[in-house]
């Protein structure tokens, strides 16, 4: 039906490819590039052995605009799959503006200098994507991407008027490392160790970081997954939900994280290894995140012998007829069975089947309109009903349990 671009190659760019070549009657042509052409090679030898699906490859730098025009103009795809850096969203949204090519991400831009996460750069973006007819999603990976689709999804059939959401992000896998991340390691750490924001009553409140021992938490039953700490965190979707559910009182975002985890970050930020800025070194400039980055695991290989589960929802409160409710959508997502049928781990299976299923709204026409968009603004229906028949089952239950107040 369309040809499509995806832009990186890491964890989540591997989960796109093979999820996009399951469907080949909507993704007729599929095109994979990054700034390492051979990881690009590697995982199109997967897909033809396991799909018989050629994928054409290519080397660009995604920082670099005429780069990658010149790139869109030789493909002419229909759309970009953006599953490069947050870093090169605004490079990859310029280059698609200039070749009139659609665009989809899964995360927020972020700039290299300033761990500061918001959607005020690309929503900038509204009124070139317009001008040009063409249509920008933003966030379609799993939080932000699914979780703003059970949002919408609870506000169009569940709900008159939800008040209060917590957005609740369990990994109780186990990897065997003694520190890892499960999605790049310079991103994960730039989020976790920054100041907490949740929404309230119509203003921002800030709380202490992850790792501050004021900060806040709790324990969360998890289905399948059982009791986990669950950490206040701030998360870009809050941003965009806030405006476009009705009549919300509250919002917050939580993430799991074991005791193993939190101490090691501890020491790393206490000596110094998760500065962002540049420091001397032999004579050298060097980023002491990005030197961490080079040492911890790849994400893209904790897929083997991981164990366990990742269980993400979110849970509502608010009024139906007149009468208060509470409803839990989630799902349970297993890291083994990801590696078996795509040779992930369930963080890059969890978000690259939704932009694999965000990529085939826009296909179809489904989703459809000029300018740039947040996944919530759309209908939820169609995409619900592919999350469940492309690998991430939903579950909505009546919530019963304790959260903070």
């Amino acid at each position: 039906m369309s040809k499509v671009l995806i832009i990186g190659a890491g964890g989540v760019g591997n989960v796109v490819a093979k999820k996009c070549a399951q469907n080949p009657d909507v993704f007729t042509h599929i095109e994979l590039a990054s700034r390492t052409k051979s990881k690009c090679d590697d995982i199109a030898k997967q897909v033809k052995d396991l799909y018989n699906i050629e994928i054409k490859t290519h080397a660009v730098d995604a920082d670099n605009v005429p780069e990658l025009v010149e790139l869109l103009n030789e493909i002419k795809p229909f759309m970009v799959i953006n599953v490069a850096l947050p870093y090169q969203d605004l490079t990859i949204m310029d280059a698609c503006l200039e070749a009139n090519v659609h665009y989809m991400d899964t995360a927020n831009y972020e700039p290299k200098d300033d761990a500061h996460f918001e959607y005020s750069w690309q929503w900038a973006y509204q009124d070139k994507f317009k001008e040009k007819g063409l249509m920008a999603l933003l966030g379609c990976g799993f939080d932000p991407g699914v979780t703003n689709i059970f949002c919408a999804y609870a506000q169009k059939h569940m709900y008159d008027t939800i008040k209060t959401i917590d957005i609740l992000d369990c990994n109780a896998g186990d990897h065997g490392h003694p520190f890892a991340t499960n999605f790049n390691p310079e991103i994960n750490i730039r989020e976790v160790t920054q100041v907490v924001r949740h929404w309230k009553n119509g203003e921002w409140i800030e709380t202490p970081p992850v790792m501050d021992d004021n900060c806040v938490h709790f324990t969360f039953d998890y289905p399948e997954a059982g009791p986990r700490e669950s950490y206040m965190l701030y998360h870009e979707e809050m941003e965009s939900l806030v405006k476009n559910i009705k009549g919300l009182e509250r919002i917050r975002f939580w993430m799991t994280f074991g005791q193993p985890y939190i101490t090691h970050l501890k020491v790393l930020e206490n000596v110094g290894m998760t500065r962002i800025d540049e420091v001397d070194f032999n004579g050298c400039k060097i980023v002491p995140l990005q030197f961490l980055k080079a040492l911890l695991p790849d994400p893209g290989s904790l897929g083997h012998n991981y164990t366990g589960k990742a269980v993400i929802g979110c849970v509502f409160d608010g009024e139906k007829g007149g009468e208060q409710q509470k409803k839990y959508i989630y799902n349970v997502c297993d890291h083994a069975e990801c590696f078996k049928e795509v040779q992930a781990q369930a963080v890059s299976y969890t978000t690259g089947v939704p932009a694999m299923i965000g990529a085939m709204m826009m296909v179809k026409g489904i989703w459809s309109g000029a300018g740039v968009w947040n996944v919530e603004q759309l209908d939820p229906d169609a995409f619900m009903d592919e999350l469940n028949r492309c690998g991430l089952p939903w579950q909505v239950v009546d919530f019963d349990g304790e959260l903070p107040a």
